[in-house]
């Protein structure tokens, strides 16, 4: 087992050791909270808990730089739990605990919380430090982000004093990030009828599984596999073939993560189900190579299961209609920014069980106009099901600039360090920037972090090299701020 806190910077990766050992699903992060704002007490910094549970903590500027202008350091402290489904893993309970792999801090049957763990890590370290030249500072630490950016958006007006904000939450060592996409969750629902199973029906468990899954906003273009969409797919080719009905669907498990896994409960008459391993060996076959070089390999399968009833037919083809019908994936990519998505929908969970269809689509956006577009789209696409349709967790894109003071410093100071340019992106996910941007207008802001690969699937890693050289950068940025 790798003891993080043995890592270099020690600085940084002894916070990190601290937000794996603390459980800080979204919605459940009091307990790492109030360690760290008692944690700067004991410092003798200054900490605010806000209406909504942020936590602000403020550290005086260092002797000769009490005139530059203020930095927010910012990170949420939140994580996405996901694990594979052969993991006995309590996210409430346990710690998580990463092994080191080829130069890479890696979580191998969970997620790491490298996202945003890292960034908030590099922020504590800052306010540690007793030997880096910076002006007033201020780190906050927001609750929810990973849930609908509850706490970005709960964020009082007001209570920041500083002018400048790094939001240490991205993904790409060397890219620093100017503009992010704003979205918005549509979660629609659906009662249901149901009947008993038929007589002449044999029951299964249908299964897709072994996807790579990803992040539902930066890993959207790369075509990986929906385990939804799959399974809908699967489902209504054996509709089209006679006689399938659907007990229950689960699929997915996080909103802003793409679908590894799904399951099916179905029926099917005796004489169809005894065929049904070839069918799904060849269904899987065209997966693979539809999916080729991307998540190819997909697994399909039938298990034994049990049922006592199934949909009724009118409501299982209203159902299983809207959603195989649902949009997933790119809407259409920016005309502003080439090679960027602007808009695209998640279809991340979907549970028909006990009387009840319900599925959550996250809709993404760089333009406010196109979220709103697609969402009104997905609502009239399943109103024509009978569905229920609410929309929630709306947020703001952040508009690029590419005139920013912070990132020509930004530019500037890469430049000086590493003899080479920076790259400047805009990036297809929900940053915080955005939210924080319409609270605080005016606010200057750039967004970078190290390298992480997989945020929101189990196995998600970052590079340990990279850590330190984002520690470096940050140091050197706060040391050259202009008064």
């Amino acid at each position: 087992m790798t003891r993080i806190a043995d890592l270099n910077p020690t600085e940084v990766w002894e916070h990190f050791q601290m937000l794996c050992d603390i459980p800080r699903p979204s919605k459940h992060e009091e307990a790492v909270r109030d360690y760290i704002k008692g944690w700067a007490e004991l410092r003798g910094l200054e900490t605010v808990v806000d209406g909504v549970g942020n936590l602000i903590i403020r550290k005086p500027a260092t002797p000769g730089y009490e005139h530059r202008p203020g930095v927010v350091l910012q990170g949420h402290l939140d994580m996405v739990c996901q694990a594979n489904s052969s993991t006995a893993h309590d996210f409430f309970k346990d710690p998580i605990r990463p092994v080191l792999e080829d130069g890479w801090l890696v979580a191998r049957d969970t997620t790491l919380g490298a996202d945003n763990g890292i960034g908030v890590a590099l922020a504590l370290a800052v306010l540690a430090s007793e030997d880096i030249p910076h002006g007033p500072v201020e780190a906050l630490f927001t609750l929810d982000e990973e849930a609908g950016m509850g706490g970005a958006l709960g964020l009082e007006p007001g209570l920041l004093q500083g002018r400048m904000l790094i939001n240490i939450d991205t993904e790409e060592w060397g890219e620093f990030y100017m503009g992010c996409a704003g979205g918005v969750d549509v979660n629609v629902s659906r009662s249901y009828a149901t009947e008993p199973v038929p007589q002449d029906h044999a029951v299964l468990r249908l299964v897709v599984k072994g996807l790579t899954g990803g992040h539902s906003g930066a890993d959207i273009h790369l075509g990986r596999g929906n385990a939804n969409k799959i399974l809908l797919r699967l489902i209504k080719t054996l509709e089209v073939e006679g006689g399938l009905r659907v007990a229950a669907f689960k699929g997915g498990t996080a909103r802003n993560a793409l679908a590894r896994e799904a399951w099916a409960v179905v029926s099917l008459p005796q004489d169809q189900a005894a065929s049904l391993p070839a069918r799904l060996e060849a269904f899987q076959a065209l997966m693979r190579f539809e999916l080729a070089d991307v998540d190819d390999q997909i697994v399909i399968a039938a298990e034994e299961a049990s049922a006592n009833d199934v949909l009724a037919p009118a409501d299982q083809q209203a159902v299983f209609s809207a959603l195989h019908a649902a949009p997933h994936g790119v809407k259409r990519m920016s005309r502003r920014v080439e090679g960027v998505v602007e808009t695209s929908n998640n279809l991340g969970v979907v549970v028909v069980e006990e009387g009840k269809a319900f599925a959550n689509l996250m809709v993404r956006s760089l333009l406010d106009s196109g979220t709103w577009m697609l969402a009104q789209e997905i609502e009239s696409l399943f109103r024509l099901g009978g569905f229920e349709i609410q929309m929630e967790g709306g947020y703001p894109g952040w508009a690029p600039d590419p005139t920013s003071p912070l990132l020509a410093l930004f530019q500037e100071v890469y430049a000086r360090e590493y003899g080479k340019p920076a790259q400047v992106k805009v990036i297809h996910a929900g940053l915080e920037c955005g939210i924080l941007g319409a609270k605080y207008p005016g606010m200057d802001m750039v967004s970078f972090g190290p390298d992480i690969r997989g945020a929101h699937a189990p196995g998600e890693r970052v590079s340990v090299d990279s850590v330190g050289r984002a520690w470096s950068f940050l140091k050197a940025v706060l040391a050259a701020v202009p008064a």
